[in-house]
């Protein structure tokens, strides 16, 4: 699975599972998550790629605010 920076993903597993979060940065193996409330832009957190689900969404992290980051991922939550 190949993760872009700006992916939208579904934590499947863990503490965070059932979320939605941004692709911060990612790697081979791991990814780097936010989603602006509990993983903020500054801190995000490391998860194992096997342990996301990818979406066909994709945001734009260029200036953007852990405030605006929350609004984008709590509608991702709505949807369900």
């Amino acid at each position: 699975m190949k993760l872009l920076k700006g992916s939208v993903v579904r934590a499947e597993a863990g503490r965070d599972g059932g979320g939605y979060f941004a692709v911060v940065d990612a790697d081979e193996r791991y990814c780097f998550i936010a989603d602006g409330k509990s993983r903020k832009l500054a801190k995000p957190k490391r998860k194992n790629i096997k342990h996301v689900s990818l979406t066909n969404s994709m945001v734009d992290l260029k200036d953007i605010t852990d405030k605006k980051l929350r609004t984008l991922m709590k509608q991702f939550g709505e949807d369900e």
